[in-house]
């Protein structure tokens, strides 16, 4: 745990700054799983947690979804707003899933669990969430896309940021952007020089 999640751990501990609305939400989770553990018939210790309980217990968690999941012989398979009611059941989103899956798994670590040993991180969770994700995508007729992260500048982009001769080899063509790059850093512009040109 790094010393300023440390810090701010302490902070929110004690009292002196509320947490946020994922913070608290993921101490609500911890204690859930941790209530989960002590009411497992033979009750579980945290140390000899597997993601094989964790699978068991997302399973458990299924029971108070919402979310309706078609099964394929149903008229609305496939269909994202079907037309009247079935009676397929209702089972925890999959976003839901991968989001406390993520909080449960970053809680592990804070609580003194070592990243090697995460039962949240195991394959098994992994393959269960794809799993998850692929049948309910099938089942609604919705596609779950990873989100894109922005690229970076690429080399066409810099491209556009290369000096064209003019006031000291730094003017940059009108057509291209009408930036100057100023020293070696293709971010930092300088306009200046197109107003001496003016």
């Amino acid at each position: 745990m790094s010393a300023a999640v440390a810090a701010a751990a302490a902070a929110a501990a004690a009292g002196s700054m509320p947490l946020s609305r994922y913070e608290s939400q993921k101490r609500r989770d911890w204690n859930t799983f941790g209530q989960y553990l002590r009411n497992h018939r033979p009750p579980l210790a945290l140390s000899r947690c597997s993601g094989a309980h964790v699978l068991e217990f997302l399973r458990y968690l299924d029971q108070f979804g919402k979310t309706k999941v078609h099964t394929p012989n149903c008229p609305f398979f496939g269909h994202p707003h079907p037309p009247a009611p079935c009676p397929c059941p209702l089972k925890q989103a999959w976003g839901s899933l991968d989001a406390l899956i993520g909080r449960l798994r970053a809680a592990f670590e804070e609580n003194g669990g070592l990243p090697e040993t995460n039962p949240f991180g195991a394959r098994a969770v992994r393959l269960y969430l794809r799993e998850v994700r692929d049948e309910q995508s099938k089942a609604r007729g919705i596609t779950y896309e990873k989100k894109k992260r922005k690229k970076p500048p690429s080399s066409s982009s810099a491209a556009n940021l290369a000096p064209v001769g003019g006031v000291n080899g730094n003017k940059l063509a009108a057509d291209r952007g009408g930036g100057v790059v100023v020293g070696n850093n293709p971010h930092h512009l300088d306009f200046s020089a197109l107003r001496e040109l003016a």
